[in-house]
């Protein structure tokens, strides 16, 4: 049995030069293939969804996503241009639809590509939290810009195809958006120096830096500033622009901790003792922890004092760790001198005097 036994005399019926029984077969097709393919799709979901909870992997969860942001009128479309090709229609009409399921695709390509940015920029502040909670909130800039970017070529696209000349709207955005940065330049220049320290991370939150005769540690990094808390207690603030400008000195990020001191003897202390002092200093400090000896050296001869170099490596960053060591071998270095019979030199002068003849 075929459509013409069930729908007897609806071939003699004709609209828009399809007869009746044409369109219905183009109704059931749209109506059919849209059910099918929501079937398809919530399959598909479903299994995907059962993928990604037994893997690590985040790919699989993109494809959920997508698969969830993907919409019905999508699918309609689909299958309105489907039954569109059983149908013989005008050139224009066929155009009209061809143009509305352009129209659609683009809407759902811009909800897909929206959508990847977001997991994208969500999988980002998740790593980015467990280092460094505060400069989180500069991802919702790269957010908002990388959503009107996508929306702004979705929009254009649209227009494109509904025949709107687009070059003149480009080059009056253009225009304007020329004149529109020139008149918040510092602003869009600190805005992009937060995206630049967000990405590339010269510093994070929590760490102790140092930026000309200005130190502290940072405590936030915002869009257009970054707010340093100082030794002393109070707050700085600099634009991200001018920061990125700068020197700047991250003791965070430092391995270990070279440390250089000088000392001196008078010159009285006889030469074998002079050479022994090196070795005496080599061992006070391999005597601590934490600490990497790297040479001793009678360096130069003083105007008061015969003077020795020290350098060493403290093997952590923190500095109250390093003072606390540094003590430790200053008074190691006290001890010894003294049982050693060593005599450390200070300012001095000597008048030597002599005593005219009288003629």
């Amino acid at each position: 049995m075929n459509l013409s036994e069930i729908f007897p005399g609806a071939s003699a019926y004709e609209f828009f030069g399809n007869n009746l029984l044409d369109w219905l077969v183009a109704a059931a097709i749209v109506v059919l293939g849209t059910a099918a393919l929501r079937i398809v799709k919530a399959v598909l979901l479903v299994r995907a969804r059962r993928i990604a909870e037994r893997t690590a992997t985040d790919l699989d969860d993109v494809v959920v996503q997508l698969l969830d942001q993907t919409k019905l009128v999508l699918l309609m479309a689909t299958s309105l241009y489907a039954a569109s090709l059983t149908l013989a229609l005008s050139p224009a009409v066929r155009h009209k639809i061809s143009t509305v399921v352009v129209l659609v695709l683009l809407f759902q390509g811009g909800l897909w590509a929206n959508r990847l940015v977001a997991f994208f920029i969500q999988r980002s502040i998740r790593k980015r939290a467990e280092e460094d909670i505060a400069s989180t909130t500069g991802f919702a800039t790269i957010n908002f810009v990388a959503r009107l970017v996508i929306w702004a070529a979705v929009a254009l696209l649209m227009l494109d195809n509904l025949g709107v000349n687009i070059t003149t709207l480009v080059a009056g955005l253009g225009v304007g958006g020329i004149a529109v940065a020139l008149a918040v330049q510092n602003m869009l220049g600190d805005l992009l120096a937060s995206v630049s320290i967000i990405l590339d991370k010269p510093f994070v939150a929590g760490d102790y830096i140092v930026v000309g005769e200005h130190m502290g540690t940072i405590e936030k990094i915002g869009v257009k500033t970054t707010r340093v808390r100082s030794l002393t207690g109070e707050q700085l603030v600099f634009a991200n622009n001018d920061l990125l400008q700068s020197r700047i000195r991250n003791y965070q990020r430092m391995a270990e901790r070279r440390v250089l001191f000088r000392l001196g003897v008078t010159y009285q202390t006889p030469k074998e003792k002079l050479a022994k002092i090196p070795e005496i200093l080599r061992g006070i400090i391999e005597a601590q922890g934490k600490t990497r000896f790297d040479r001793a050296h009678f360096q130069a001869f003083g105007d008061f004092s015969l003077n020795f170099e020290v350098v060493y490596y403290v093997l952590n960053r923190d500095y109250n760790e390093y003072m606390d060591i540094q003590q430790a071998i200053n008074l190691a270095i006290v001890e010894r001198f003294e049982g050693e019979g060593l005599e450390f030199a200070y300012p001095t002068q000597t008048l030597f005097l002599t005593k005219e003849e009288s003629v």
